[in-house]
């Protein structure tokens, strides 16, 4: 079966960096102390070029991220957006639009915005959500994809989201919360369904497509057009199972043959290469590849993993043949791709 999309226009971006889940290290380049003793994020404002400053709150010290080394900078900006003073308030939405312009530009079409990890608490939730959406379509020129395991977040999201920057996306429907797609018609949004199992996650491709299958048949019933549905057959990183890359590009290909080119299939592809080096080469490589197999969209950060690249990759590269091999299940326990890296190969 030919590519579903044939050029890097075609491809949806759905940005993924505005999470609760994003963190910089403390001892990072982008981490910086001032004289008073102030911590803070540093970033560059895409409009005027200026270094601006996110300043970490002293109760945040006490965090366990915090103390592991770890800034949660999205975290950071929704609770300064939600419970601090004016000036506080306005640091955490000025960090919050900047991070939206520069997706933006890099050619994201929906941004997703997840608070999940902002509090264990379920109002804080949905007050973070709201105060996202709401902050982000101060600048957004595209929608909010509306991202959480939770339905209550969802619809805050949703509920708060103005209309201004065309139809929404609700992220995600999976079997075990399928009451999620009244919510997507109810808001006539756009629809990410995954291959989640009902009590957990799916071990092979045939099962991905099974159980996608089942949210499937359920959205259909409730109205939701096919062009509306972007699929999820859920990533996994390779460096916990070497066949986590073949699973990912079988899936993708069933589900293609399954439901045609009206569908979308999306994912968060940069998941493939959590723990191991140089990971923008792995994320490109299976981008490419995710393509090729039938992916016209990605939850991806088009910042670090520009599309226009991955459509122009030499595959006879080194790098790109190792990275390939990787995601092929050809490289067990990663030890090529690892051995390369420490002897210089991957640059």
């Amino acid at each position: 079966m030919p590519r579903a999309i044939q050029s890097p226009e075609q491809f949806t971006i759905i940005g993924e960096n505005i999470h609760t889940t994003r963190v910089v290290r403390r001892n990072g380049v982008r981490a910086t102390t001032l004289e008073d003793g102030t911590e803070a994020v540093r970033y560059r404002d895409i409009e005027t070029g200026e270094p601006r400053l996110l300043t970490v709150p002293e109760h945040f010290k006490k965090t366990q991220p915090y103390q592991q080394g770890m800034l949660k900078h999205f975290m950071i900006a929704a609770w300064k957006g939600v419970h601090g003073e004016a000036d506080e308030q306005a640091e955490g939405a000025a960090y919050v639009h900047n991070e939206a312009r520069r997706q933006i530009a890099a050619g994201a079409r929906f941004l997703d915005l997840n608070v999940d990890e902002a509090s264990y608490r379920l109002e804080e939730q949905k007050k973070a959500m709201e105060w996202m959406v709401r902050t982000t379509q101060q600048v957004s020129t595209v929608p909010p994809s509306v991202d959480s395991s939770n339905a209550e977040i969802i619809a805050t999201g949703l509920a708060a989201y103005d209309g201004g920057s065309d139809r929404p996306m609700l992220n995600s429907v999976a079997l075990e919360r399928l009451d999620a797609l009244d919510l997507a018609t109810e808001h006539d949004a756009r629809v990410v369904i995954t291959a989640a199992k009902v009590d957990g996650m799916p071990s092979s491709a045939e099962e991905r497509l099974e159980n996608v299958g089942k949210v499937m048949e359920a959205a259909l019933s409730k109205g939701i057009a096919k062009s509306d549905i972007y699929v999820d057959p859920l990533f996994f990183p390779i460096s916990v199972d070497s066949t986590y890359g073949r699973h990912s590009f079988d899936a993708i290909k069933l589900i293609r043959q399954e439901f045609g080119n009206e569908i979308h299939i999306t994912g968060g592809m940069s998941n493939v290469s959590f723990g191991l080096p140089k990971r923008a080469l792995i994320n490109d490589v299976f981008l490419y590849w995710a393509i090729d197999a039938g992916a016209d969209s990605g939850i991806v950060d088009p910042v670090q993993t520009p599309v226009e690249k991955v459509f122009e990759l030499d595959l006879e590269s080194e790098p790109v043949r190792l990275a390939t091999a990787l995601l092929m299940g050809e490289d067990d326990f990663c030890m090529n791709y690892i051995g390369a890296y420490r002897a210089g190969k991957l640059d």
